[in-house]
């Protein structure tokens, strides 16, 4: 299903170092006719890295988007019974806010909107970005991929040698598992070697 007139929520969590990856992502989806409903934790909004300050960021994500960022829980509360989205989309999703959807702890507007999209029915999309996937994580990661509607961007071990329990999300692959989510499948394979991909 394409993603033409769809209202897609983009929820953006603290890994800065994937923005990069992301962002032409939300071009893409702007271009392909979707209207897109930005939303980022307080980690994105008011962390200034190597990669960029937060509100840098979000200056760009508004422009391309033509919305404003929803940055508070009030704000992504409606995103479930007044404004539904057709799909939410969290990416980058670091380790820590994975841990807590997958055990139901709603501490920040990207889990609120991603909450909601749930309570209504809606597929979320999840392009993971985390250092302990094969770690302590582990077990949130095989828990949400259990979850009727929740879907993942296709993953895998981005330096296996260096850190062999981190992987990340190949985010070029993001539009392609939205339309697949949208009819209700995974877009697959779902674990990929990511590190030879990426060169």
């Amino acid at each position: 299903m394409k993603v033409k007139g769809k209202r897609i929520g983009f929820g953006l969590t603290g890994s800065h170092c994937t923005y990069d990856a992301v962002f032409p992502q939300i071009q893409k989806l702007v271009e392909e006719g979707a209207d897109v409903l930005p939303v980022v934790s307080q980690t994105v909004k008011q962390t200034t890295t190597r990669f960029g300050e937060g509100a840098e960021w979000i200056e760009k994500i508004e422009e391309a988007t033509g919305n404003k960022v929803i940055d508070s829980i009030v704000k992504a509360e409606p995103l479930g019974p007044k404004i539904p989205l057709d799909c939410m989309v969290v990416a980058p999703l670091t380790g820590n806010s994975m841990s807590k959807f997958a055990n139901a702890m709603t501490d920040s507007p990207v889990l609120m909107a991603a909450k909601a999209t749930l309570r209504n029915h809606h597929p979320v999309v999840l392009g993971i970005s985390t250092n302990d996937a094969l770690g302590l994580n582990g077990i949130n990661l095989m828990r949400l991929m259990s979850v009727k509607n929740i879907f993942f961007i296709p993953f895998g071990q981005d330096s296996p040698f260096k850190k062999p329990n981190s992987m990340v999300a190949n985010m070029n692959l993001l539009l392609d598992t939205i339309e697949a989510a949208l009819e209700n499948s995974q877009y697959q394979p779902v674990i990929i070697e990511k590190y030879k991909i990426d060169g």
